[in-house]
Protein backbone atom coordinates (compact mmCIF):
# COMPACT_ATOMS: atom_id res chain seq x y z
CA UNK A 1 0.00 0.00 0.00
CA UNK A 2 0.99 3.25 -1.08
CA UNK A 3 1.21 5.76 1.45
CA UNK A 4 2.49 8.83 0.09
CA UNK A 5 1.08 12.34 -0.20
CA UNK A 6 2.73 15.27 -2.35
CA UNK A 7 2.44 17.75 -0.09
CA UNK A 8 2.73 18.56 3.79
CA UNK A 9 -0.27 20.52 3.29
CA UNK A 10 -2.05 17.54 2.29
CA UNK A 11 -0.56 15.19 5.14
CA UNK A 12 -2.15 17.17 7.69
CA UNK A 13 -5.55 18.08 6.22
CA UNK A 14 -7.90 15.82 7.95
CA UNK A 15 -6.79 17.49 11.49
CA UNK A 16 -9.99 18.78 12.99
CA UNK A 17 -10.20 21.29 15.74
CA UNK A 18 -9.82 19.89 19.33
CA UNK A 19 -8.18 16.89 18.32
CA UNK A 20 -5.08 15.51 20.47
CA UNK A 21 -1.57 15.55 18.86
CA UNK A 22 1.84 14.13 19.52
CA UNK A 23 4.55 16.09 18.08
CA UNK A 24 7.91 14.07 18.23
CA UNK A 25 11.05 15.90 18.75
CA UNK A 26 13.76 16.67 21.43
CA UNK A 27 13.96 20.43 21.53
CA UNK A 28 15.32 20.61 17.62
CA UNK A 29 15.65 17.30 17.41
CA UNK A 30 13.39 15.33 15.33
CA UNK A 31 11.14 17.80 15.30
CA UNK A 32 8.93 17.89 12.45
CA UNK A 33 9.24 21.48 11.57
CA UNK A 34 7.59 21.75 7.96
CA UNK A 35 4.49 19.42 9.51
CA UNK A 36 3.54 21.74 12.41
CA UNK A 37 3.80 24.71 10.09
CA UNK A 38 1.54 22.88 7.26
CA UNK A 39 -0.73 22.68 10.60
CA UNK A 40 -0.82 25.75 11.44
CA UNK A 41 -1.84 27.20 8.00
CA UNK A 42 -5.00 24.73 8.24
CA UNK A 43 -6.46 27.07 11.07
CA UNK A 44 -6.83 24.12 13.39
CA UNK A 45 -7.26 25.29 17.16
CA UNK A 46 -7.97 23.82 20.68
CA UNK A 47 -5.82 21.48 19.90
CA UNK A 48 -4.14 19.32 22.48
CA UNK A 49 -0.29 18.76 22.49
CA UNK A 50 1.68 15.87 23.67
CA UNK A 51 5.50 16.79 23.39
CA UNK A 52 8.85 17.02 25.21
CA UNK A 53 8.86 20.44 25.75
CA UNK A 54 7.01 23.66 24.79
CA UNK A 55 9.41 25.03 21.44
CA UNK A 56 11.72 27.30 21.19
CA UNK A 57 11.56 31.10 19.17
CA UNK A 58 8.77 31.71 16.90
CA UNK A 59 9.03 28.20 14.76
CA UNK A 60 7.65 25.49 14.97
CA UNK A 61 5.47 24.22 18.15
CA UNK A 62 6.57 27.59 19.85
CA UNK A 63 4.82 29.28 16.37
CA UNK A 64 1.71 27.00 17.11
CA UNK A 65 1.64 27.58 20.55
CA UNK A 66 1.67 31.48 19.53
CA UNK A 67 -1.01 31.47 17.34
CA UNK A 68 -3.47 30.29 20.20
CA UNK A 69 -4.16 26.82 18.75
CA UNK A 70 -3.30 24.76 21.76
CA UNK A 71 -5.49 24.74 24.74
CA UNK A 72 -3.36 22.03 26.60
CA UNK A 73 0.50 20.91 26.62
CA UNK A 74 1.21 17.60 28.11
CA UNK A 75 5.16 18.24 28.46
CA UNK A 76 8.10 17.37 30.63
CA UNK A 77 10.03 21.04 29.95
CA UNK A 78 7.66 24.21 29.32
CA UNK A 79 10.80 25.85 29.83
CA UNK A 80 13.96 26.55 27.78
CA UNK A 81 16.26 28.96 26.21
CA UNK A 82 13.29 31.18 24.08
CA UNK A 83 10.07 29.92 25.54
CA UNK A 84 8.49 32.83 25.73
CA UNK A 85 5.49 32.03 23.39
CA UNK A 86 4.11 29.23 26.12
CA UNK A 87 5.28 31.37 29.00
CA UNK A 88 3.05 34.56 27.94
CA UNK A 89 0.28 32.56 27.86
CA UNK A 90 0.43 30.38 30.38
CA UNK A 91 0.72 33.44 32.65
CA UNK A 92 -2.28 34.71 31.29
CA UNK A 93 -4.35 32.05 31.84
CA UNK A 94 -4.55 30.94 27.80
CA UNK A 95 -3.23 27.52 28.06
CA UNK A 96 -3.09 24.87 30.41
CA UNK A 97 -0.06 22.84 31.57
CA UNK A 98 0.20 19.07 32.42
CA UNK A 99 3.69 18.53 33.82
CA UNK A 100 4.66 15.35 33.65
CA UNK A 101 8.24 13.86 34.73
CA UNK A 102 10.43 12.52 30.99
CA UNK A 103 10.51 8.80 31.78
CA UNK A 104 7.01 8.94 33.09
CA UNK A 105 6.24 10.89 29.83
CA UNK A 106 7.75 8.52 27.48
CA UNK A 107 6.57 5.58 29.74
CA UNK A 108 2.89 6.62 29.31
CA UNK A 109 3.18 6.83 25.20
CA UNK A 110 4.37 3.78 25.47
CA UNK A 111 1.54 1.78 27.43
CA UNK A 112 -0.60 3.94 25.19
CA UNK A 113 0.62 1.98 22.13
CA UNK A 114 1.27 -1.61 24.06
CA UNK A 115 -2.60 -1.00 25.57
CA UNK A 116 -1.88 -1.22 28.76
CA UNK A 117 -3.95 1.23 30.79
CA UNK A 118 -1.77 2.54 34.06
CA UNK A 119 1.00 1.53 35.43
CA UNK A 120 2.73 2.21 39.11
CA UNK A 121 6.36 4.48 39.01
CA UNK A 122 8.29 6.19 42.14
CA UNK A 123 9.15 9.26 40.00
CA UNK A 124 6.76 11.68 41.49
CA UNK A 125 5.31 10.11 44.75
CA UNK A 126 4.96 12.89 47.73
CA UNK A 127 5.31 16.08 45.26
CA UNK A 128 2.89 18.22 43.83
CA UNK A 129 1.97 15.69 40.93
CA UNK A 130 1.28 13.22 42.76
CA UNK A 131 -2.38 14.91 43.81
CA UNK A 132 -5.76 13.32 43.05
CA UNK A 133 -3.61 9.96 41.46
CA UNK A 134 -3.61 6.33 43.33
CA UNK A 135 -0.68 5.64 45.34
CA UNK A 136 0.50 2.54 46.20
CA UNK A 137 2.33 -0.16 48.20
CA UNK A 138 4.82 -2.45 47.06
CA UNK A 139 6.98 -4.42 48.89
CA UNK A 140 7.24 -1.75 51.25
CA UNK A 141 7.70 1.51 48.90
CA UNK A 142 5.13 4.00 47.53
CA UNK A 143 4.34 4.18 43.74
CA UNK A 144 2.36 6.42 42.13
CA UNK A 145 -0.04 4.98 39.42
CA UNK A 146 0.05 7.29 36.22
CA UNK A 147 -2.20 6.65 32.92
CA UNK A 148 -1.39 5.20 29.36
CA UNK A 149 -1.47 8.36 26.77
CA UNK A 150 -2.95 8.18 23.23
CA UNK A 151 -3.64 10.46 20.38
CA UNK A 152 -5.68 11.41 17.25
CA UNK A 153 -2.59 12.14 15.63
CA UNK A 154 0.90 11.86 15.86
CA UNK A 155 3.15 14.08 13.69
CA UNK A 156 6.85 12.47 13.27
CA UNK A 157 9.73 13.32 11.63
CA UNK A 158 12.42 10.18 10.21
CA UNK A 159 15.15 10.52 7.89
CA UNK A 160 14.36 7.63 5.21
CA UNK A 161 10.86 6.21 5.24
CA UNK A 162 9.70 4.12 2.25
CA UNK A 163 6.62 3.94 -0.06
CA UNK A 164 4.35 1.85 2.92
CA UNK A 165 5.48 3.62 5.40
CA UNK A 166 8.69 1.79 7.41
CA UNK A 167 11.04 4.27 8.83
CA UNK A 168 14.58 5.18 10.05
CA UNK A 169 15.64 7.71 11.88
CA UNK A 170 18.83 10.17 12.25
CA UNK A 171 20.64 9.35 15.59
CA UNK A 172 18.91 11.26 18.60
CA UNK A 173 16.04 12.21 16.35
CA UNK A 174 14.72 9.21 17.06
CA UNK A 175 13.72 9.97 20.78
CA UNK A 176 10.06 9.53 21.11
CA UNK A 177 8.81 9.49 17.80
CA UNK A 178 8.60 5.05 17.09
CA UNK A 179 6.32 5.12 20.75
CA UNK A 180 4.55 8.46 19.63
CA UNK A 181 3.67 6.14 16.14
CA UNK A 182 2.61 2.95 18.32
CA UNK A 183 -0.05 5.30 20.34
CA UNK A 184 -1.62 7.58 17.89
CA UNK A 185 -4.78 6.67 15.78
CA UNK A 186 -2.99 8.48 12.80
CA UNK A 187 0.44 8.81 12.36
CA UNK A 188 1.91 11.12 9.73
CA UNK A 189 5.39 11.66 8.78
CA UNK A 190 7.93 13.94 7.15
CA UNK A 191 10.64 12.01 5.69
CA UNK A 192 13.98 13.38 4.58
CA UNK A 193 14.01 11.14 1.59
CA UNK A 194 11.60 8.64 -0.25
CA UNK A 195 12.59 5.32 -1.15
CA UNK A 196 10.88 2.19 -3.16
CA UNK A 197 9.64 -0.90 -0.72
CA UNK A 198 12.73 -2.82 0.07
CA UNK A 199 15.47 -0.43 -0.04
CA UNK A 200 15.50 -0.15 3.95
CA UNK A 201 16.91 -3.27 5.14
CA UNK A 202 14.52 -4.96 7.38
CA UNK A 203 17.01 -5.10 10.49
CA UNK A 204 17.80 -1.25 10.05
CA UNK A 205 13.53 -0.93 10.15
CA UNK A 206 12.66 1.40 13.50
CA UNK A 207 9.14 1.74 13.25
CA UNK A 208 7.47 -0.58 10.85
CA UNK A 209 4.75 0.19 8.37
CA UNK A 210 2.03 -0.96 9.96
CA UNK A 211 2.03 1.88 12.65
CA UNK A 212 2.22 4.93 9.92
CA UNK A 213 -0.66 6.07 7.95
CA UNK A 214 0.85 9.41 5.81
CA UNK A 215 4.15 9.91 4.37
CA UNK A 216 5.12 12.75 2.66
CA UNK A 217 8.97 13.61 1.59
CA UNK A 218 11.02 16.78 2.73
CA UNK A 219 13.93 16.36 1.56
CA UNK A 220 15.44 19.74 2.91
CA UNK A 221 14.12 19.58 6.10
CA UNK A 222 14.33 23.00 8.17
CA UNK A 223 16.15 22.89 11.04
CA UNK A 224 14.95 24.47 14.59
CA UNK A 225 17.59 26.17 15.52
CA UNK A 226 19.17 27.42 12.88
CA UNK A 227 15.58 29.04 11.93
CA UNK A 228 16.02 30.48 15.33
CA UNK A 229 19.40 31.67 15.08
CA UNK A 230 18.30 33.99 11.83
CA UNK A 231 15.39 35.06 14.31
CA UNK A 232 13.27 33.37 11.77
CA UNK A 233 8.93 33.41 12.13
CA UNK A 234 5.72 31.72 11.39
CA UNK A 235 3.93 32.66 9.44
CA UNK A 236 6.54 35.32 7.97
CA UNK A 237 5.85 38.17 9.70
CA UNK A 238 3.82 37.15 12.05
CA UNK A 239 3.88 39.74 15.46
CA UNK A 240 4.75 38.43 18.71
Amino acid sequence: MDKTLPTAAEAVSQIKDGSTLMIGGFGGSGAPIELIHALIDTGVRNLTIINNNAGNGHIGLAALIRQERVKKLVCSFPRGRDTQSFADLYTSGKIDLELVPQGTLAERIRAGGAGIPAFYTPTGVGTELAEGKPVEEFEGKSYLQERWLKADFALIKAEVADTMGNLTFRMAARNFSPLMAMAAETTIVQAGSLVDVGKILPEQVVTPGIFVDRVVEISDPAQEETLNRMDARYPEGSVT
